[in-house]
């Protein structure tokens, strides 16, 4: 994929398209010409209209389209796709009409596509128009995807009923390993429970009280996103040669293997997605050994919604391979398939 910053090397006239991926945690928006040469970037807030208020949501939408046409005239952009977790609370008119308002914000003349996140993270792994996908970041679900279209979804019920072996379930998991061993009342020192403690008791109000006790006080003062955080600190202990983080690592991959199992079978590719996966190996690594099939990693989903959006302004688009900047997996994560 060629990136040009400059934007001399386009004719004014020059079609574009956008594709924007909006999360939980970051919204991001790519704009390209229909070939694939990526002229922009932006970013702002989390876009998920469930986990904060639509108009929030949709206000970090029009900040990433505004900083990705950097002056660039909006009329120009023909065609966008926008990949949305949370797209179902767009069906509640109130939220519906806040990013009809704030798409008319940016200045774009062309409709509001929205699709689901997971046909964006399918789309940024492989060309396939029908396959499974598997995100794991925050959250974990497994979704079969048809024709670029959300089919039979799993899990994906939340922190409170689901997304087990996502980043907030293995956070959780981790601190209630580490309450029961600090109460437990003998020594239990170790990588895992050490980097919880620490790094609980350093996020939470002071409580003056280094027992097991004031590290439960001190967790329940933590927000959600402080819990999922704690996700990190196991892979951390695992490298450390933790056992309790090892078998933390593996209960996680047990989840998620079983969450892709439970999804409608189908012919098509296995795409793997989300901060667990695409980032350090021992989750997918730990998954790909129990699932015993080839994977592909996913790229930027970002790049993918715009190849969507191309491919929706002609069949004649830029190949797959144009839009997207393919993972860098090492080759024990990412199997050829036997």
């Amino acid at each position: 994929m060629i990136e040009h910053s400059n934007v001399s090397i386009l004719c004014t006239s020059t079609p574009l398209v956008a594709g924007a991926d909006c999360g939980g945690s970051a919204t991001r928006v790519v704009v390209a010409t229909p070939d694939g040469r990526i002229v922009g970037r932006g970013r702002a807030g989390a876009g998920n209209p469930v986990a904060r208020p639509p108009a929030d949501a949709a206000a970090a939408l029009v900040a990433a389209v505004r900083e990705a046409l950097a002056g660039r005239d909006p009329a120009r952009v023909a065609g966008a796709v926008v990949a949305l977790a949370g797209r179902s609370a767009l069906d509640r008119p109130a939220a519906a009409a806040c990013y009809a308002d704030a798409w008319r914000a940016t200045g774009l003349h062309c409709p509001l596509r929205t699709v689901g996140d997971a046909v964006a993270a399918f789309a940024a792994g492989t060309p396939a128009r029908s396959g499974t996908v598997l995100i794991a970041g925050t959250g974990a679900v497994a979704v079969r995807i048809v024709e670029h279209s959300v089919g039979h979804t799993v899990d994906g019920l939340g922190w409170l009923l689901g997304d087990e072996g996502g980043g907030f379930w293995l956070g959780l998991e981790a601190a209630r390993l580490t309450a029961r061993a600090l109460t437990a009342g003998r020594d239990v020192s170790g990588p895992l429970v050490d980097a919880v403690s620490t790094a609980v008791r350093g996020a939470a109000a002071p409580t003056g009280d280094p027992t097991g006790d004031g590290f439960v006080t001190a967790f329940y003062t933590l927000p959600r996103h402080r819990v999922a955080g704690l996700a990190p600190l196991v892979l951390d202990a695992v490298r450390a040669g933790d056992p309790d983080a090892h078998r933390l690592i593996g209960t996680a991959a047990d989840r998620l293997a079983a969450t892709v199992r439970a999804v409608a079978p189908g012919a098509g590719p296995l795409v793997l997605a989300g901060g667990l996966l695409t980032g350090p190996p021992e989750i997918r690594t730990a998954l790909l050994a129990r699932l015993n099939r080839p994977a592909t990693i996913a790229g930027d989903p970002a790049e993918a919604a715009a190849w969507l959006a191309a491919r929706d302004l002609t069949p004649t688009a830029a190949e797959h391979r144009a839009f997207v900047t393919p993972h860098r997996a090492d080759p024990v994560t990412a199997p050829s398939a036997p």
